[in-house]
This record gives structure tokens, sequence and C-alpha cells, in this order.
């Protein structure tokens, strides 16, 4: 059995590493053959590719998708959807008072329903004429 996982180990390595090799090379083929010549930019090495990729990856987060993001993001739908009516009220309240604006200039209750930026006060309403 711990041989299995070993050589699982090792596979996965070597799976990661082809693919590192791949991507630089395609990185590396797809600067050479469009930066020079649509904006004049100098050609590449290997490495150089490798450390675009690097530096993409920190900037950006790339290569994954998102899809973590989609999990949680159904996860806490499912939780709304299981709320009772209290329970909805109750959350807004508590998140309306965590965001500091738990009521809108309307004297509406907070909804997370409606959106970013929902409650908060105009230019116009801030600012007497």
């Amino acid at each position: 059995m711990k041989r299995f996982w070993i050589r699982k180990a090792l596979g996965v390595m070597c799976m990661v590493i082809v693919g590192i090799l791949v991507f630089s090379g395609i990185v590396m083929l797809l600067w050479n053959n469009l930066m020079p010549v649509l904006f004049h930019f100098p050609v590449i090495s290997f490495w150089q590719a490798f450390g675009l990729l690097i530096l993409c990856k920190i900037l950006f987060g790339g290569f994954r998708g998102g899809g973590h993001k989609r999990e949680w993001k159904d996860k806490m739908k499912q939780k709304w959807m299981n709320m009772t009516p209290e329970e909805k009220e109750k959350f807004k309240e508590d998140w309306g008072r965590r965001c500091r604006r738990p009521f809108d200039p309307s004297g509406r209750p907070f909804d997370p329903s409606r959106g970013p930026g929902a409650g908060r006060p105009t230019r116009e309403e801030e600012e007497p004429s």
C-alpha cells in the first residue's frame, strides 16, 4: 500500500513538472510570435516565460478558474434558502450592524438581496444643497 502512494506522489510530481514545462513553452512561443510583431517587445527565453507564468499566478491567482468561489456561493445560497423568515430577518439585522449601514435613507431595513451599495446615501443626500 505504501508503494502505491509513493508511486502516485511521484506520478503527480512528474505531471506537475511536465505541465510547467509545457505551459512555459506555450507562453514563450506565443509571446515570441505575437508581442515583438504587435508591440515591438523583446523576444523572451524559456526561463523568462516561466517567470512570467509565476508572476501571473501571483498577481492574478490564475490556473484554477474560480471553482472554489462558486462552491462557497452555492453553499451560502443553500443556507439562505433553508432559513426561516425569522432567521433571515435576524441575519439581515446582524449583517447590517456589521456593515454599519443597517438602514438605508428611506428607513427600510437592510436587505442583502438588493445588491452592493444598497442603503448607502447618494451624493445628493449626503451634501445639503
